[in-house]
């Protein structure tokens, strides 16, 4: 298996788990990961928020880890990797309001490059206008989003993944063994044991 070389995009308050968790999965199997913010650069962090599903009408928010970034921002292109991940918390909601993002994300798209996306993270997949003609799960609360943006929001269990093409998509963190295997599938990854 050849590695191949992701991107990550993070701002303050991504989701703790949507951040940490895949970031290190990833390079446990052998890929290089290189997480990014806007007006960061590599050896700064940001700050993580633990969203959590308890019994509430929506998910309870809590202060989590400082993730640091291992890349600048300012040098990323999207030529240079061979697919995007785009966690889920409150990050996305102004990550999608910064111009190079959004050129990001429809540069991997145009290449047909994997782009996996797990509960926020459809909002940036939204305000890309790549979800015209597609489906894709997301957190519930962006599944208007979804479908404003021309897409089909496919409500599935929070612990379930979905794949449309190059695009790996997942209601929130519980579902990262689902949504991590079928990434790696697009990838190319192999996994023996």
């Amino acid at each position: 298996m050849a590695a191949k070389k992701i991107l990550m995009l993070v701002g303050d308050y991504a989701e703790d788990y949507e951040t940490m968790v895949p970031f290190q999965a990833l390079l446990m199997v052998g890929h290089t990961v290189h997480a990014v913010c806007p007006d960061k650069k590599a050896g700064q962090s940001i700050r993580t928020a633990i969203h959590d599903f308890e019994g509430d009408q929506t998910y309870s928010e809590k202060p989590g880890h400082n993730f640091a970034l291992n890349a600048n921002f300012a040098d990323v292109r999207a030529e240079d990797y061979d697919a995007l991940l785009i966690p889920g918390g409150r990050a996305p909601e102004y990550l999608r309001l910064n111009t190079k993002v959004i050129e990001l994300v429809k540069a991997f798209d145009a290449a047909k490059k994997p782009i996996a996306a797990v509960c926020h993270g459809a909002q940036l997949l939204a305000a890309a206008g790549v979800l015209k003609g597609r489906s894709c799960s997301a957190y519930p609360a962006c599944g208007p989003e979804v479908t404003l943006a021309g897409g089909e929001y496919v409500d599935i269990p929070v612990d379930a993944a979905h794949v449309d093409g190059n695009l790996v998509t997942a209601p929130a963190w519980p579902a990262h063994p689902a949504w991590l295997a079928k990434f790696l599938e697009v990838l190319g990854t192999k996994i023996s044991l």
